[in-house]
């Protein structure tokens, strides 16, 4: 974990690096996907959707509503209502959640405690090589 100052434009500017984007969405699906097998399940996806912290809920008093939400959000995403995700609904779903976020952070710095392998943690190493380049 470390601690970074970031913004919703900070997310926005990563999400609209195409390159960039695709190539991290491509290593986290990998990571996720943990038999190769080229798709996300339900319970695949809900460790990533439970790292977000999307809802502010508790989910240990309320585990069943928490677990319904995190539900309806997967069905969302599974755009061919196949009951997985394939790469390309993992990409749309992940760049609709972060430019979520973006929003909601909007453009006042923030000073935030960051997970390392998060996608915020991505965003900000990524802003960071951004500002380097002459």
């Amino acid at each position: 974990m470390s601690v970074e100052i970031l913004n919703g434009a900070t997310i926005t500017s990563f999400v609209k690096d195409e390159e960039a984007f695709t190539s991290w969405v491509k290593k986290r699906f990998a990571t996720l996907d943990e038999d190769q097998d080229g798709i996300l399940s339900y319970t695949k996806m809900m460790k990533e959707l439970q790292c977000l912290r999307v809802f502010r809920i508790d989910t240990k008093t309320y585990p069943d509503e928490v677990s319904t939400l995190y539900f309806c959000m997967f069905l969302q995403f599974d755009r061919d209502s196949n009951g997985v995700l394939d790469l390309e609904e993992f990409k749309s779903a992940t760049k609709r959640i972060m430019l979520v976020v973006a929003d909601g952070l909007g453009l006042s710095p923030l000073q935030m405690i960051l997970e390392d392998d998060g996608f915020l943690k991505k965003d900000v190493e990524w802003e960071s090589t951004k500002l380097l380049l002459p």
